[in-house]
C-alpha cells in the first residue's frame, strides 16, 4: 500500500515538472544567451556604492583590526588561565594521592621490625 501511494506521488511529481519545464521551454529559448559585461566594472561600481553608505564613511580598517586583535587576546588569555586552573588542580589530586600512599608507610616498617 505505501509503495502504490509512494510511486503515485513519484509520477505525479514527475509529470508536474515536465509540464512547467513544457510551458518555460518557449521563454528560456528567447532568452539571451550571453550578457557581457566586464568583471572589474561590475566590482568597482559595487564597491564605490559600499563606500557611500553614511554609516561605512568613517570606517577604519585599522581600529577593525585592532578590536578583532584584542578579542582573540582575550580569548586566548582566558583559554591560558582555564588551562593553569586545571593544570592546578591535577597537581593538587596527584599531591594528595601522593600522601595517602605514605600514610601506611611507617606502620608497614614498624610490622616488619617487630617479626
Amino acid at each position: 500500500m505505501t509503495e502504490l501511494i509512494a510511486s503515485i506521488i513519484l509520477i505525479g511529481s514527475l509529470l508536474g515538472m515536465g509540464v512547467i519545464l513544457f510551458r518555460k521551454i518557449p521563454i528560456l529559448v528567447k532568452l539571451p544567451e550571453v550578457i557581457e559585461r566586464p568583471a572589474g566594472e561590475n566590482f568597482w561600481l559595487i564597491l564605490k556604492k559600499i563606500k557611500n553608505i553614511p554609516g561605512l564613511r568613517s570606517f577604519s580598517f585599522e581600529i577593525f583590526l585592532q578590536k578583532i586583535l584584542s578579542k582573540i587576546r582575550i580569548l586566548t588569555l582566558k583559554t591560558d588561565n582555564k588551562t593553569s586552573n586545571w593544570l592546578q588542580k591535577l597537581r593538587e589530586r596527584s599531591l594528595r594521592k601522593k600522601s595517602k600512599g605514605n600514610d601506611n608507610y611507617w606502620e608497614e616498617i614498624k610490622k616488619s621490625t617487630k617479626k
